[in-house]
């Protein structure tokens, strides 16, 4: 009695939804949706069971949504952004205000556990995603490196659940085309394998006013194979191999009045783009003990990817700048956990990784008439070793304890030249040239307690360390900016997860408190680059909710808040220049997702299954730089989408942004201020053949 008088005061709205007798969509998605389950990754729990602040959707939720790319999660997931500008090199992420524009990203994206930790790696597509989850927080006690805003964890089938065949092909507006194919194949009890691929087209959205062309035209391709195998009962292994090909006009960037909030023309000479290859081999081994498993994810990723941007932006050769880039990032993880009953569980595992970065930079002073070839050979190594333990004090409390240990091992060898004229690639006697070396520690805590008032109840409390290492500026203005300082934060955080007994009404609530020590700033110099500074002290704090409710069966609503206020305690930018009490860049004040999707199953119609989908997704204010004189006020878009299904064929036909709100993506400043619009309304409609 207790227990559901905790609940019903918690959350009343749950009298709404009695007696509805369906599943969440991070459990079995619906009874429209049987093939669908949730995924869950070799350290985690379920979502609900989770002492974390998660948000899990589902392929239905992914599809409802029009989601097509990791980037779409920053309308969906509370006080989650990543800012829209530039490419597909482009993807930073911020998490309750922790973020980075540049130098390796601060949140963790793992595909089917294997890594992608550059930020060039994250923009995928989300057409073979089965579940994906954003873990909010602090994650480097278990995870990865430097994960001090959370994980995205995107999963997809496996041949042993799922046989089957998929293809989708898509046509909308701007030119838009899309073709996507996947198939699932149990051979037999113990061999599996499946295939997928895709190829996206898009003529772009924006027109350069100095030829009329278009400026962001857009084709990728993918495709990825993976084989599934149990050699014994216990034993699976899984071998995986994709490839990913990226051609994009891209950055395009207008003049921006603060005062009025209107853009100008893009109009610059040169056709900025980036290309990208991008190759990832993944093996993972799996055994499953008698009261433990193990497990072992192997992984392997090339990135060679070429950019070329007119970086002065206007209708003048003043600036141009090619940057190649070669990476190979090799990991390894041994992980091995206790399954059994007992009051006592435990996890212990060993992380490492090598990363060969290779880079090219030429900055090319037209009007001045010389160019500044610059070369970067820079390989990092690290090794880190973790431990988790939870106990469970009595019946419903029980307490973890994490703790991880990191060491790093970074170089430089860096050599700059100064070419005679403009065009000449003739290098000569360097101008600069030194090596340098970084060697980093940390030792990063996490503590959780948590009490669950009955099996879909739960509360919980937590205190989390994150940590991020330093690394070296590609560009500078003097020696002291050469290399930078890691950054910390400690998280504290307290929530609660709660569901009624027939999973009609499901909520989550979290409050947080995020204490940030030299933290990492990039600011934009005019025609040099990006230089990562160390501030002083911020924190951020704030609130997030999510709900899930079915009123009645055909109806299901979800909604998503999260409120951050993040800003510098101790900024002192220089003698002259103080930061301090400004708000964080890059941070949205509010996001808000709401949606609502209505299910039909017609009688005596051609049609076996209809889906009615509107949902609208905001956030702002953001303000864009340190100084808060710009910022984006809050905006809210508009999407819709209907599907019907026949048989093994299912229509659908959608639009984003229906009001065709203006709104920035991205602003920055150098001489004057340049921002990127938001992609205006645009509708399409594609086929799926499930076979």
């Amino acid at each position: 009695m207790k227990k559901q008088l905790f609940f019903s005061a918690l959350f009343p709205l749950c009298t709404l939804a009695e007696g509805v007798g369906e599943v969440g969509d991070t459990a079995i998605a619906s009874h429209y949706n049987v093939e669908e389950l949730t995924v869950v990754g070799f350290k985690q729990d379920a979502p609900n069971k989770e002492a974390l602040s998660i948000t899990s959707l589902s392929a239905a939720n992914i599809r409802q949504a029009e989601m097509t790319s990791v980037k779409d999660l920053g309308y969906i997931v509370p006080n989650f952004f990543i800012p829209e500008y530039g490419t597909r090199q482009n993807s930073p992420v911020f998490v309750r205000g922790v973020g980075s524009k540049t130098n390796g990203p601060t949140v963790g994206f793992y595909v089917d556990g294997v890594p992608h930790m550059e930020r060039s790696a994250f923009d995928d597509d989300l057409f073979d995603v089965s579940t994906l989850e954003v873990l909010r927080g602090p994650q480097g006690t278990l995870y990865g490196r430097n994960c001090i805003g959370g994980i995205i964890n995107a999963y997809t089938r496996s041949p042993f659940d799922y046989q089957g065949a998929r293809v989708k092909v898509g046509a909308g507006s701007y030119g838009d085309a899309v073709v996507n194919a996947s198939y699932y194949h149990q051979a037999s009890d113990k061999l599996g394998f499946a295939v997928n691929g895709s190829y996206h087209h898009n003529d772009g959205y924006f027109r350069n006013s100095y030829d009329n062309s278009k400026i962001d035209k857009f084709n990728e391709g993918f495709v990825r194979g993976r084989v599934f195998w149990k050699p014994t009962e216990r034993w699976t292994l899984v071998a995986d191999l994709s490839y990913r090909n990226s051609d994009q006009g891209g950055y395009p960037y207008a003049t921006y009045d603060p005062e009025t909030r209107k853009t100008g023309d893009i109009n610059y000479n040169r056709y900025s783009s980036y290309l990208r290859q991008l190759t990832t081999v993944g093996l993972n081994a799996r055994y499953e003990g008698r009261g433990f498993s193990f497990n072992s994810q192997t992984a392997y990723q090339y990135i060679d990817d070429l950019q070329g941007i007119d970086q002065d932006f206007t209708s003048m050769d003043l600036y141009w700048v090619q940057q190649k880039v070669r990476q190979n990032i090799f990991s390894e993880e041994l992980t091995v956990k206790s399954t059994n009953d007992s009051w006592y569980q435990w996890m212990v595992g060993a992380f490492f990784f090598s990363d060969g970065y290779k880079k090219s930079l030429y900055t090319t002073y037209i009007s001045q008439n010389y160019c500044m070839p610059r070369f970067y050979d820079s390989p990092t190594t690290g090794v880190s070793l973790y431990h988790q333990s939870s106990f469970r004090i009595v019946d419903g409390l029980k307490a973890q304890l994490g703790l991880r240990f990191d060491y790093e091992h970074a170089k430089e060898d860096y050599t700059s030249y100064m070419t005679s004229s403009a065009w000449d690639r003739t290098l000569g006697t360097p101008a600069d040239v030194y090596s340098s070396k970084l060697n980093f520690t940390q030792l990063t805590p996490k503590f959780a307690l948590e009490y669950a008032f009955a099996e879909d109840q739960l509360l919980y409390a937590s205190v989390a360390r994150g940590y991020k290492t330093g690394g070296f500026n590609s560009t500078f203005q003097q020696d002291d900016e050469r290399t930078f300082d890691p950054e910390y934060n400690w998280n504290y955080e307290v929530g609660v997860k709660a569901s009624n007994r027939n999973h009609s009404l499901q909520a989550d609530l979290t409050l947080f408190y995020v204490d940030w020590r030299h933290q990492q700033i990039t600011q934009t110099v005019p025609g040099l680059g990006n230089i990562t500074r160390n501030a002083g002290h911020s924190d951020s704090k704030g609130v997030e909710l999510g709900i899930t409710a079915r009123p009645v069966q055909p109806l299901t609503l979800r909604m998503t808040y999260g409120y951050t206020y993040a800003h510098f305690l101790d900024y002192e930018r220089s003698a002259t220049v103080s930061y301090t009490g400004k708000m964080l860049p890059l941070v949205p004040r509010h996001t808000l997702s709401l949606r609502g999707s209505y299910t039909i199953v017609p009688t005596h119609s051609v049609v076996d299954r209809l889906v009615l989908s509107v949902g609208a997704n905001g956030m702002g204010k953001i303000y864009w730089n340190e100084d808060n004189e710009v910022y984006q006020p809050f905006y809210a878009l508009l999407d819709a989408k209907v599907s019907a299904t026949c048989g093994r064929l299912t229509w659908e036909v959608w639009g984003k942004n229906l009001t065709n709100t203006d709104y920035l993506t991205y602003y920055f400043k150098t001489n004057i201020g340049y921002g990127q619009q938001g992609r205006p309304a645009s509708f399409g409609t594609s086929l799926i053949l499930d076979l």
